[in-house]
């Protein structure tokens, strides 16, 4: 079982082959997430669970300062601020924006999470957060959630934030390639032509036949209110 700081060697890059089993969740993961940074990414940042800082070239053209936060430093000492992602010490009221990916499914205390986001964002500042709602187990232990829309407005709501966006990544086409790469057993060695055919195709698929009532991801952005 791999340790905290094995599991913070996370993705660190935005190029995934199209021969990567996981292509199709990142393909539409990554198209979301860009689209919300590009919009909503402003000032002074925070990210809270940001590992290796996976992002940073995406967010640095939008952004003035990046502070990451993570339970433990990363493999690339990227980690500015070492607690824990319901405990974060810093000042209320001093970041423009909060940002989040692929983390909030393995903290225990998720309404937490999304409660120090709301603190720690001046009144208007956006939190952009991501995660999965199909997935298989991760960085066990510490995987304890999956998130539809309704329970991301929910921690949303619970916090004082007002929902701006839910962005599902990716649909049922998708989902069914991603499934089935994952159901495979590890014995079968499926040829790198015959994965980015299949890639290729579903995500054609996928897109002309969108439906996200089964996606696998969501990007969601929340707005801290002017008055709050």
């Amino acid at each position: 079982m791999e340790t905290r700081e094995q599991n913070l060697l996370r993705l660190n890059t935005i190029d995934i082959p199209k021969s990567n089993k996981n292509y199709l969740v990142y393909y539409f993961f990554h198209e979301s997430l860009r689209y919300a940074i590009q919009k909503y990414a402003k000032g002074n940042l925070i990210d809270i669970g940001c590992g290796n800082k996976p992002y940073e070239a995406l967010l640095i053209e939008k952004i003035d300062t990046y502070i990451g936060c993570d339970i433990v430093q990363s493999s690339e000492n990227k980690v500015d601020v070492i607690a824990p992602a319901n405990q974060i010490p810093l000042d209320a009221n001093q970041f423009d924006t909060a940002f989040s990916t692929q983390t909030i499914e393995h903290v225990g205390d998720c309404q937490g999470l999304v409660n120090e986001a709301f603190r720690l964002l001046k009144p208007g500042g956006y939190f952009i957060v991501s995660g999965p709602m199909y997935w298989p187990l991760h960085e066990e232990p510490y995987d304890f959630y999956r998130f539809t829309k309704h329970g991301f407005k929910h921690l949303f709501d619970q916090a004082g934030f007002q929902t701006v966006e839910i962005i599902p990544n990716g649909g049922k086409w998708a989902l069914l390639v991603q499934v089935i790469f994952h159901t495979l057993p590890s014995w079968i060695l499926l040829p790198k032509i015959f994965k980015i055919i299949i890639n290729k195709f579903f995500a054609w698929m996928d897109k002309k036949y969108f439906d996200p009532v089964n996606t696998m991801n969501y990007v969601a952005i929340a707005q801290k209110p002017q008055n709050a």
